[in-house]
């Protein structure tokens, strides 16, 4: 039988702490879960009142991966939940509001995946989003230069951008926006990722085509849709190491001249929260977010 954790005044069943999840690094599923326990501060606020998706590998990156969305059996009655909209009919999904549901699912060994509303509004995108994903031989490197330009152009716009690595190639940007359809959100990101095509031909590609992909950097807009989700902040990825989808600041992006540079391990994150605390918590201010032109 699994041990059993008082997390918060809740009863949390933690599995199998000993198992070695990121073979190359040693990196255990009991040290994951610290992980989480040690930033929940400033990871929760990212997580709470948005559906989230699971992906998960119970087995490490190199066993199965697979995606849940809806809540998965056996989930407490104390996790909360909320039903959504999607094309195929409403399905309920979880809600991260606290530590305890933070360390259950953590226990499924999960990255957690946020839509760009919140759940008591779905479909009013309170966030704008760009993937910045690189074809090789483009690495991250490159990633920086598009976000720069994106960065300038959003500000011209008086959007205000922020930037974390993805935790796998690329960075992403994220905007807090007054509340918008998805679908104007959607428009406006588009929109300006065609602009960056037209800006930096050598460099960027707006379309998904993967012939058109190899040492150019993807300008991802399409995850602003309703039904997408982004790896959300802070989460650790499926990746051969424990890699953290990590905010960095615009200086760090700047000087960003080896890929390995903007690299961030689960081990790193502590240390670095210590020293810049969120770096994204101007997201989740409300008076700070902008208008779409």
């Amino acid at each position: 039988m699994a041990p059993i954790t008082e997390v918060e005044g809740r009863r949390v069943a933690l599995s199998n702490l000993e198992k070695v999840l990121y073979p190359a690094s040693g990196f255990t599923k009991g040290e994951l879960l610290h992980y989480y326990a040690t930033t929940a501060d400033v990871l929760l606020p990212h997580l709470r009142d948005r559906a989230v998706s699971f992906l998960r590998y119970p087995d490490g990156p190199d066993g199965q991966l697979f995606f849940t969305k809806n809540v998965p059996p056996g989930t407490p009655d104390w996790v909360t939940t909320a039903e959504v909209p999607r094309s195929e009919g409403p399905a309920r999904m979880v809600l991260v509001q606290d530590l305890p549901s933070l360390m259950w699912a953590a226990n499924l060994v999960t990255e957690f995946h946020t839509h760009q509303w919140t759940a008591d509004d779905p479909g009013e995108a309170d966030r704008l989003v760009f993937d910045l994903d690189p074809g090789p031989p483009a690495t991250v490197v490159h990633c920086c230069e598009v976000a720069r330009w994106l960065r300038e152009r959003l500000t011209a716009d008086g959007v205000e951008a922020f930037a974390k690595t993805s935790g796998a190639k690329g960075l992403h940007l994220l905007a807090g926006v007054r509340v918008a359809y998805t679908e104007r959100v959607s428009e406006y990101a588009k929109a300006l990722a065609v602009e960056a095509e037209r800006a930096l031909p050598g460099l960027v590609v707006h379309r998904m085509t993967r012939s058109l992909r190899p040492g150019k950097v993807f300008v991802d807009w399409s995850q602003n849709a309703a039904r997408k989700t982004t790896a959300a902040p802070y989460t650790v990825r499926a990746r051969p190491d424990p890699a953290v989808s990590t905010p960095v600041t615009w200086d760090e992006v700047a000087a960003c001249r080896r890929a390995e540079e903007l690299v961030f391990r689960a081990e790193d994150l502590g240390p670095r929260v210590r020293d810049h605390g969120d770096l994204l918590a101007p997201l989740l201010d409300r008076r700070r977010a902008a208008a779409l032109p």
